[in-house]
């Protein structure tokens, strides 16, 4: 096995250049050193590879054959070296880009887009998981992920957490009592996410400015993507916990309605993760700055400008009541 690729660049270089000595002068270094390199080359190939003489120096068959597969390897190795010159000095080629699913489907695809029209000369494949732990180890170059880390494996850039709350449908809502106090939707239909890096499937906690609330519960549908919980609460099916970012337009609409506004579930954590290694390619170090600030921002924008709250609607015996009074 060859240690040396110099060994292989002189051979290649005399061939290219008809003499050890118009070689040596290209290459400047002496004629002798030259030779010695042909020399230890050959015997490292336990073989001749030029035959010399005082007049002429030409290829053996095995050197000709040889040649073929030395200007091979230092093409390669002369275009691997490019590339990794370019990972450090150019915004280009392709990221492997993990997240969330229904995160990934929406926000993440537009910070995805943006860093694109910014950076034409960078493509992407994006992947889903709700159990995001070996995207690295499967190759992933970063990710964008909602939800609790319990990877120590990997850097994790805080973007900021996401608002959770408790909505229904109108239909649903109608007709049953008013709820005062979370106890009261213990036996409310229930529609939950099942995995535990969003919380418990069975088990809600809510908070309120003064008080929290432990609620076990027998969901009538889990899923591992909220916006199809999102599609069984708007059809009625039951109450469930949404991230803000997912619901605003159905809140404001009025296709689903706050249930206890006043009660939030816990706020998701939310973080741009990427490998624990001492130097990153400049795309992924350039799409870690940009991701982390889209989605701070992206963040940040909820928060300062919350939907307007839309209460659920009062019961039937609710109406009544008041309408004697």
């Amino acid at each position: 096995m060859f240690k040396d690729f110099a060994l292989l660049k002189s051979f290649v270089t005399i061939v290219e250049s008809g003499s050890i000595s118009a070689a040596a002068v290209k290459l400047q270094v002496t004629q002798s050193w030259l030779s010695r390199q042909l020399k230890s080359l050959e015997d490292q190939c336990d073989a001749v590879l030029l035959r010399r003489d005082t007049h002429r120096m030409s290829l053996t068959d095995t050197g000709r054959r040889f040649l073929v597969d030395a200007r091979s390897i230092l093409e390669m190795a002369e275009e691997a070296e490019q590339r990794l010159r370019n990972d450090q000095t150019a915004i280009q080629g392709n990221l492997r880009i993990f997240s969330t699913i229904d995160w990934g489907q929406s926000v993440v695809s537009r910070l995805i887009a943006s860093f694109i029209q910014a950076h034409p000369a960078v493509s992407f494949d994006l992947a889903y998981s709700n159990r995001p732990l070996h995207m690295i180890e499967e190759g992933c170059d970063a990710g964008v992920i909602a939800g609790s880390l319990t990877d120590d494996s990997v850097v994790a850039r805080s973007v900021g957490h996401i608002e959770r709350h408790l909505v229904a449908s109108p239909s649903l809502v109608t007709g049953r009592p008013v709820p005062r106090d979370p106890e009261d939707l213990r036996d409310w239909p229930w529609l939950s996410l099942n995995n535990a890096q969003f919380g418990g499937t069975k088990l809600i906690e809510l908070h309120s400015d003064r008080d929290e609330r432990r609620l076990d519960i027998e969901p009538v549908m889990t899923s591992e993507g909220v916006t199809s919980l999102r599609e069984a609460a708007r059809m009625g099916l039951g109450i469930s916990i949404m991230p803000d970012w997912l619901v605003e337009d159905d809140l404001t609409d009025g296709r689903l309605v706050r249930v206890l506004p006043e009660w939030h579930a816990s706020a998701l954590p939310a973080h741009v993760v990427y490998p624990l290694q001492r130097r990153l390619p400049l795309r992924v170090r350039t799409f870690v700055d940009f991701a982390t600030e889209y989605m701070t921002g992206f963040l940040a924008e909820k928060r300062a400008a919350r939907v307007p709250e839309r209460r659920a609607p009062a019961s039937r015996g609710a109406r009544d009541h008041r309408a004697e009074r």
